[in-house]
């Protein structure tokens, strides 16, 4: 196996064990603990806020010691917190496992993407979006088997002992792995270089605005579909439709965009990376400003796959392009700003549009966050014009 493929099944693997440890199981784990619906809601979230603290400084120290090092690193919180949580017994400290397993992504995930961006430049973007749709696919499966090893066994300790079980694959996968072609020698710099080199790849990075407008073109995104996945499930039941339905709808956008990232990846790689994003982001800007004025199951259907198409042109070649805009040596730290700027949009989607809809409801609420979209795709053409494949 090439070192390509067995990072992306790595990636996969270790973030199917991983979902499994959240949605549905996490949340029926901390109710049955006894947690308030606030101490609930702050559970959740507490490995997102782990990637936020964590992703930037992570990226960057790989530039230092190299990418597989780190990746390890990552990969011993998949394959060591699952095994507390039989031992958990308050709400307090599931939230501090919460915020300790999510260490595990916040390490992995930005390094995972900077590894598969410095094995070449050829490609690039058709193989960020096979490495993305095999997270989806790890993301989407991972629940199912979650809620269905819950439900034979009715047992927490056994979920999670499983999710520790699969945790270990991915370190034996790392394991195998060599250095990309840009990390190889880095060891062989005395310390006192290395740090230097270190501070001045994250200030080059951290100064950069063309990656920090890229960086927050996909924060920008992940605001309209994180109000999305946040909000559909209840505007759906407002509709009369049913768990089942509102499943089907869900599913549509997934199954679209897991199919679509490959394809925009490598139309990306031949047309440039620029023109696949402004499309994108003005497709996620329509969908999202129709979906919620509809009650049709069939419209509904359409428009999230739209949106799951709008999605799959933005993710894979946002992160195509921030990893050309750096130099060699820089890719660690470009990948940590970057996820760190994408938690942070991805937090604030449902909060933003918990505020609006609170407000004026959600056909306009989505109006709204539609209009930052198109925005945010101007501010994108405008400022960074000159930067295509």
């Amino acid at each position: 196996m090439n070192a390509f493929a067995a990072i992306v099944l790595a990636s996969m693997v270790s973030r199917l064990g991983y979902q499994m440890a959240r949605s549905p199981v996490l949340p029926r784990f901390a109710q049955d603990l006894g947690a308030t619906p606030e101490l609930l809601g702050l559970i959740v979230a507490a490995s997102t806020v782990s990637g936020i603290f964590v992703k930037l400084p992570a990226g960057a120290i790989s530039d230092l010691v190299g990418k597989k090092r780190l990746m390890l690193i990552g990969s011993l919180f998949f394959a060591g917190p699952p095994f507390l949580y039989p031992l958990i017994s308050t709400p307090t400290t599931l939230l501090l496992l919460r915020f300790l397993h999510g260490f595990a992504t916040a390490i992995f995930s930005p390094v995972a993407a900077a590894y598969v961006a410095d094995l070449t430049m050829e490609r690039r973007g058709a193989r960020l979006g096979w490495f993305t749709s095999a997270n989806d696919v790890g993301s989407t499966v991972g629940p199912l088997i979650g809620g269905m090893v819950l439900f034979y066994t009715a047992s927490y300790s056994a979920t999670y002992l499983l999710v520790g079980v699969l945790g270990i694959l991915p370190l034996l996968m790392v394991l195998r792995l060599p250095e990309p072609p840009a990390s190889r020698g880095i060891e062989a710099d005395p310390l006192t270089a290395r740090s230097k080199k270190f501070w001045q790849g994250l200030a080059e990075v951290l100064s950069s605005p063309p990656v920090l407008i890229v960086s927050g073109v996909e924060a920008m995104m992940y605001v309209g579909f994180g109000a999305f996945l946040g909000f559909l499930p209840t505007y759906g039941t407002s509709m009369s439709l049913n768990d089942a339905q509102i499943t089907v709808v869900l599913g549509a956008q997934l199954a679209t965009a897991m199919l679509a990232k490959p394809l925009a990846g490598a139309a990306s790689d031949r047309a440039g990376r620029k023109p696949v994003i402004i499309i994108g982001l003005l497709v996620c800007a329509a969908s999202l400003s129709l979906i919620f004025r509809v009650a049709n199951l069939a419209a509904l259907i359409g428009l999230s796959a739209l949106l799951g198409l709008g999605v799959a042109a933005v993710t894979p070649v946002t992160t195509a392009l921030v990893a050309d805009l750096v130099k060699a040596g820089r890719m660690g730290s470009a990948m940590g700003v970057f996820g760190t700027i994408w938690d942070i949009g991805e937090s604030a989607g449902p909060i933003v549009a918990g505020i609006l809809i609170a407000q004026i409801g959600y056909a306009h609420s989505f109006e709204v966050i539609s209009a930052l979209l198109v925005t945010s795709a101007a501010l994108f053409a405008f400022s960074v014009r000159d930067l295509e494949k």
